[in-house]
Formats: C-alpha cells, sequence, structure tokens
C-alpha cells in the first residue's frame, strides 16, 4: 500500500526533522523544504496528498504561501503556528487552510488531525450535477461554474457546499454541518460555519445579503434552495 504524501514547509529546521522522525514511522511519506518558496517548488514537483503550512517564515510567510499552494492543489493544508489570537485562525481559513494546530501541540493530536484530514480528502460521493443555466456544481469532479466561469472554492468550501447542494431543500443543522465538513472536534464552532456560508455567497449569489441558493433557516440551520423554488 503506497504511504500518504506529507509534505512539511517550516523554517525550523529542528522541528522539521522531529516531524519527519515521528510521522515517517507512522506511515507517512515525508518531505520538508524550509522556506515558503521552497514549498512551493516543491508541491509543484511532488503531488502531495496534505500540506503542514508554519506560518511565521522569513521572506513569505505562511499566509501568502497558502494563497499561492491553492493555486496549485486542492490537497488539504494544515496551518502550524505559535499564532494564538482569533484573528490570526480565521485569516488562515480565509486564504484557504483546512485546519489550524497551535505549538505546542503533541504528535498524536498532529498525527489524529492528518489522519482526519485525508479520510475527508479521499472521501469521493458520486453526486448528480446542479445546474440551473447561471450556476452549476458538478459535485463529482469538485468544480462550480457560474455564469461559464470556474469559481475557485477552497477544500473546505467544497465540501460545505457538497453537504448542502447534495441534500437540495433539506435543512441541516448547524452540528451536522459542523460534523460533516470539519469533523467531530469542530461541532461547537458555529463561528467558523457562519463564516464559511458567507464565504460561498459572496461567490454564488448575485446578492449575499438576500441569498437564492444558500438559505438560513433561522433556529435550525441552513438549507439549499434550487432556483425556482420557495424556501
Amino acid at each position: 500500500m503506497s504511504k500518504e504524501k506529507v509534505l512539511v514547509i517550516d523554517d525550523d529546521v529542528v522541528l522539521t526533522k522531529m516531524l519527519a522522525t515521528r510521522l515517517k514511522p507512522a506511515g507517512f511519506d515525508v518531505t520538508v523544504a524550509h522556506s515558503a518558496r521552497e514549498g512551493l517548488k516543491t508541491a509543484y514537483q511532488t503531488h502531495p496528498d496534505l500540506i503542514v503550512l508554519d506560518i511565521m517564515m522569513p521572506g513569505m510567510d505562511g499566509y501568502q504561501a497558502c494563497e499561492r499552494l491553492r493555486e496549485l492543489t486542492s490537497a488539504p493544508i494544515l496551518m502550524l503556528t505559535a499564532k494564538s489570537r482569533e484573528e490570526d485562525v480565521i485569516r488562515g481559513f480565509e486564504v484557504g487552510a483546512d485546519d489550524y494546530v497551535r505549538k505546542l501541540f503533541t504528535f498524536r493530536e498532529l498525527e489524529a488531525r492528518l489522519r482526519a484530514l485525508l479520510k475527508r480528502a479521499s472521501r469521493q460521493e458520486a453526486q448528480p450535477v446542479y445546474n440551473d443555466g447561471v450556476l452549476r456544481i458538478d459535485l463529482e469532479r469538485g468544480r462550480v461554474y457560474r455564469c461559464g466561469k470556474l469559481v475557485h472554492l477552497t477544500p473546505t468550501e467544497m465540501r460545505l457546499l457538497k453537504a448542502l447542494a447534495g441534500r437540495p431543500g433539506q435543512v441541516l443543522s448547524h452540528t451536522r454541518l459542523l460534523e460533516e465538513v470539519w469533523g467531530p472536534a469542530y461541532r461547537d464552532a458555529v463561528g467558523n460555519l457562519a463564516l464559511y456560508i458567507r464565504y460561498l455567497r459572496e461567490k454564488l449569489e448575485d446578492d449575499p445579503a438576500h441569498p437564492q441558493y444558500i438559505r438560513t433557516q433561522w433556529g435550525e440551520g441552513y438549507v439549499f434552495t434550487p432556483a425556482g423554488e420557495a424556501a
């Protein structure tokens, strides 16, 4: 069985060596890059299954690197950093990160998060294509088009859209969406869900303030409403 390829991008040589030493016996094929630019080049060449990315690096920081990586790959990105402010976490998600681990962490926690990200990324649910002439969602291939133009969605945004559009007309609770998209550990992270609902509306709706596709059911959750149907 082939090993999952993990790319670690961090300028801390001691830490990257420790990560490689602990992750390789756990069944991961680990490649290390010690700068953001080296990491981008390595990601292009090796096509990793998952990326562990530090934020505080000289030159190009992790936020900038994450945005660039999203142009190259849809592989899950776990940000690894000493930053702890809520706004730093939110910014990481905004630029396309899928998870966030603060230093100091345990290797047991890190391995569990890596496996959870890989498990979610490997799910290939065959879903029908939604197409109303304006919005086209190919859930199986993970492609979204609006007025014929490809809409870039992060992997987290795509998972959330799949959860909603894969069950048109069905109200999905906050807890159910959080567990399905982020995992059981995030079942109370309602702020994350609201943030990503906003991102999807900004990318898919004519008027995000008055959404036609992704509607709020107050006190219940959210529902994907096909065009022409009542909420």
